[in-house]
């Protein structure tokens, strides 16, 4: 099997990668991925970014067949019991391919703005686990117990812990496509690294009796800090754009408003049946996750627009053809003044005649560049050096090491367009 992508060229499955690849792409959960977004709402800002959860799954599973080329290169040093074998190999493909199953329309987004909803990751492990979804008959049938397997390693209880922290970890498949895949598509050159080096320079490192994915450094830290720097600066130039924070609040008045319809006995036209479960305080039954796909969303929010609550009218309007919020930059150095400056913003538009809780927001966009623990446990990544002791990777990179578990937040008030004039003068005047 072989593919054209337009970040990594060339994808190549062959033998039992392409046995286990080819039987999950035709399930009807992996092409749902087709109609969800990789980047939400994005594209409002980034013309080109209209590519999907499919695309990322399908460029995280080639960059878990180069991993594991690699893994098989310096094998050498693990025990026996803990070097890939074959069925490691296809439960690791899997779970690569399978990561981002759960998505709900709009990205992360969704997660948020539906009460009580479950992450992706709990629905992800739901629709392997469950007997009547394609995707667990499909990997049944590769081998028997597999879903089970691919589940484990995808939460992290794998019989192999460094091919879960592969998976999912400090340095893993997942960011490594699509931060080279969300860099090409928007445009925004600042996710770009070297991953051809960025493989090459993992090793294995035993730390406390556990085997562990590691860098060979000094070689191995110019391509892992590179990789750390893109992606704080992606969440810099891309993931927090404040246009991109704006439709998201939009969203998430929309939903607001919704859920208002729904409890008042009142809802809106058409109407999915998971946002009706979510809005009375029922479960969302795996089917009605499965129904949600951001064309479905999109089909509600043309109907709305057209429908008999004004309020829900006017904001799905203003979403669809991108008459999006202002937001204006809060000094992220004085937190003392968020409160305040959200409730003159609220106080300002409740006397313009607009609901508040529907119009402003603060947002406060939080990024933690690197990650390290601080527990004494053995997670995150390591270095290793010829002849010298094992460090972590905070401790083995100057850039790293500054970063490491330092919390950056960008604080911002979103609010309507035709408020700019006055919350702007407020503000002028509660920061001077």
């Amino acid at each position: 099997m072989i593919l054209r992508d337009p970040v990594h060229g060339l994808i190549a499955f062959e033998g039992m990668a392409e046995r286990v690849i080819r039987s999950l792409l035709d399930t009807r959960e992996v092409q749902r991925l087709r109609r969800v977004r990789q980047l939400g709402l994005a594209s409002l800002v980034f013309p080109g970014a209209e590519h999907t959860r499919f695309s990322h799954a399908v460029g995280t599973a080639h960059i878990m067949q180069s991993l594991q080329r690699r893994l098989d290169v310096c094998g050498d040093e693990l025990p026996a019991d803990q070097r890939l074998d074959d069925e490691a190999r296809a439960e690791g493909l899997a779970a690569a391919l399978l990561h981002d199953l759960g998505h709900g329309p709009f990205s992360h987004l969704f997660e948020e703005v539906l009460p009580h909803a479950k992450h992706h990751e709990q629905w992800t492990q739901e629709i392997i686990l469950d007997p009547s979804t394609e995707v667990h008959q499909a990997l049944e049938s590769i081998s028997a117990g597999m879903p089970e397997r691919v589940a484990a390693l995808l939460s992290g209880d794998y019989r192999l812990g460094y091919l879960s922290q592969s998976v999912s970890g400090t340095l893993d498949v997942d960011r490594a496509d699509y931060l080279l895949r969300d860099s090409h598509m928007t445009g925004v050159r600042y996710g770009l690294y070297d991953l051809d080096w960025l493989l090459q320079a993992l090793t294995f490192a035993c730390v406390e009796g556990r085997w562990v994915l590691a860098v060979q450094g000094p070689k191995g830290l110019p391509p892992v800090e590179s990789f750390f720097l893109g992606r704080h600066f992606m969440h810099q130039q891309v993931y927090h754009h404040k246009t991109t924070r704006a439709a998201d609040a939009l969203v998430r008045a929309i939903f607001t408003r919704v859920s208002e319809l729904i409890s008042d006995g009142t809802p809106p036209d058409p109407l999915l049946p998971a946002f009706r479960a979510a809005a009375l305080g029922d479960v969302v039954s795996l089917d009605e996750h499965l129904l949600m796909d951001d064309a479905e969303l999109l089909t509600c929010l043309s109907a709305w627009e057209r429908g008999g609550d004004s309020t829900l009218a006017q904001l799905s309007k203003r979403l669809r053809c991108r008459q999006l919020p202002k937001t204006m930059p809060l000094p992220d150095h004085r937190p003392d003044l968020w409160s305040e400056a959200l409730l003159r913003v609220e106080e300002i538009v409740a006397t313009g005649g607009l609901r508040p809780d529907l119009a402003v927001w603060l947002d406060v966009a939080e990024d933690v560049p690197y990650s390290e623990p601080t527990d004494g446990s053995t997670d995150g990544m390591w270095v290793t050096r010829r002849h010298q002791p094992l460090q972590r990777l905070g401790d083995a990179s100057f850039l790293l090491g500054e970063l490491r578990n330092k919390r950056i937040e960008r604080p911002r008030l979103i609010f309507p367009v035709e408020f700019r004039d006055e919350v702007v003068a407020a503000m002028h005047q509660l920061l001077e």
